[in-house]
């Protein structure tokens, strides 16, 4: 089973003391794989192979535009996060999944795992997308003259098998704050998101279209991974799973079955 739980805006230091914790209630077996899904307010964030030249703006420029800077021990290079982009964090120990061949999943197989999961969420919303060969990621397929475009970019953090930091989706995303910098070091791309891909998105308001790609996010997961979602009320629900304290279970909890089909408990 997997724990999903929508959180909404988050800021980027909280979310990454979120993850620590989970990380080590994961560790200890006190709760099961937890998928976490959020936005961020404007951010950019260094993963360990990050180079200072690929920030393109100034620190006093972008205090001025509000966007912090942090550095993080996911892999990678300097990407952005900010509103209309969905971020996924799955903590999972990677020793409770079967590989493709026999023993338990491997860092690449679960980075391959993630780039399928958002694949097909692209696909959900009318979006054809795939991988771009010796780069980690989602992106457009070309198109005659048109070369890829990045939809989604992944950078994960593997310790002593379980995992943290994960994805970021552009869905409504502001593109122009991806000028700050050279998105994951690559110049020869251009970054995009699903609402410049016409996709057909869910919702009246930026803030409904994310909540609606998140949920389509955790059934993909689902079927991806091959396991049952459970849709996690509240952080205090998810502590509690931890403590050992039956959750409050709300009026409609959403289970998500990897096949796909959802039923609704009491």
């Amino acid at each position: 089973m997997i724990n999903y739980l929508y959180l909404g805006r988050v800021g980027y230091a909280e979310a990454l003391r979120l993850q620590q914790e989970l990380v080590e209630l994961r560790r200890a077996d006190r709760i099961a794989n937890t998928l976490l899904l959020l936005e961020h307010p404007p951010i950019l964030t260094l993963g360990k192979h990050a180079t200072r030249a690929n920030i393109l703006a100034s620190e006093e420029f972008l205090a001025k535009r509000g966007v912090e800077l942090f550095e993080t021990d996911r892999g990678g290079e300097v990407t952005y996060h900010g509103p209309g982009q969905l971020v996924g964090y799955p903590i999972f120990d990677l020793r409770s999944m079967p590989g493709p061949t026999q023993g338990r999943l491997g860092a690449v197989d679960f980075v391959r795992l993630l780039e399928e999961v958002l694949i097909r969420v692209c696909a959900c919303f009318g979006i054809m997308s795939g991988r771009v060969a010796g780069r980690t990621g989602v992106w457009t397929l070309p198109g005659g003259a048109v070369p890829e475009r990045k939809l989604a970019a992944i950078g994960v953090h593997i310790s002593r098998g379980i995992t943290s930091h994960g994805f970021a989706l552009n869905v409504t995303t502001d593109l122009r704050d991806f000028e700050l910098i050279v998105p994951c070091g690559i110049s020869d791309r251009e970054v995009t998101s699903l609402e410049r891909e016409d996709a057909v998105l869910e919702g009246a308001t930026p803030s409904e279209q994310i909540e609606a790609v998140a949920h389509r996010t955790a059934r993909c997961f689902g079927q991806v991974f091959g396991e049952q979602l459970l849709a996690i009320e509240s952080l205090h629900d998810l502590r509690a799973q931890g403590l050992g304290v039956p959750m409050q279970i709300p009026s409609e909890v959403e289970t998500l079955h990897g096949s796909g089909k959802v039923s609704q408990k009491a």
